[in-house]
């Protein structure tokens, strides 16, 4: 995808009704079953392939990328857990900075490290506003980075929070309730983060029936990411349900 250019293509997709994205935990398997999933997730409407997770426990992380690049002929797209999470193979990078919490490593200094060698890769970044939802249950981002999410009964936080991402220069913005989640992102939040910025918002975590994203879809998200429902239960009729939203079937 020489022609490939992170920022407009999301807005452009944005633009034609916003899109489903999977997530693929490098952890999770090999990296030819890792671009099986990819290849079956493509197959059922997903727009973009991203990969990474809170931690990397093996050492196949580019290996993974490159084995995904070869099946799909979708952006694939790293998902940062740390500046070890990088590959030249990849379209783009979400240049991810976690602003509900206030750890500097996870705001700042995971980005001074990566810098260089980002740069040095060529790779394509979509500097993006990371915010934590409180979700019922404690989820590995969260113990991970440190950081307390952001209660789910304050959608005015998050959007203040949003909104000053906006102001900074931001390109995207993600709500993540968090991989295994037990609650997803509220749609009270997404439809006030919706109302109080123009940039496309993605949201994640605990997304696991239909019916859950529509009422996201319809509350303002632009993009939904599944990822632990479709890891732990090979479901592709929920990718091609749900991606059957975003085209208006």
């Amino acid at each position: 995808m020489k022609s490939f250019k992170i920022d407009r293509w999301i807005n452009e997709l944005r633009e034609k009704g916003g899109g489903l994205f999977l997530l693929l935990d490098p952890d999770k398997g090999s990296p030819e079953e890792l671009a099986d999933r990819a290849f079956a997730g493509v197959g059922c409407g997903v727009e973009a392939i991203l990969v990474g997770g809170s931690l990397l426990l093996g050492d196949g992380f580019e290996q993974t990328v490159r084995e995904i690049k070869k099946r799909v002929d979708k952006p694939v797209l790293i998902f940062p857990g740390s500046n070890f999470q990088l590959a030249p193979e990849a379209d783009g990078l979400l240049f991810l900075s976690l602003i509900s919490g206030r750890n500097p490593r996870w705001l700042i200094e995971e980005h001074v490290h990566a810098a260089p060698r980002i740069i040095a890769m060529g790779l394509q970044c979509l500097p993006t506003a990371y915010l934590l939802i409180e979700s019922g249950n404690a989820t590995s981002v969260a113990f991970v980075s440190g950081t307390m999410p952001i209660p789910r009964n304050k959608p005015d936080i998050v959007a203040a929070h949003t909104m000053a991402a906006e102001l900074l220069g931001m390109k995207a913005i993600y709500l993540e309730a968090g991989s295994g989640a037990k609650l997803p992102v509220p749609a009270e939040i997404v439809a006030e983060v919706s109302r109080k910025t123009n940039l496309p918002l993605i949201v994640g975590g605990g997304i696991r029936d239909v019916e859950t994203a529509r009422t996201l879809i319809d509350s303002g998200a632009d993009f939904l990411v599944i990822g632990s429902a479709f890891e732990d239960s090979g479901d592709t009729e929920l990718l091609s349900e749900i991606a059957k939203i975003f085209a208006r079937e």
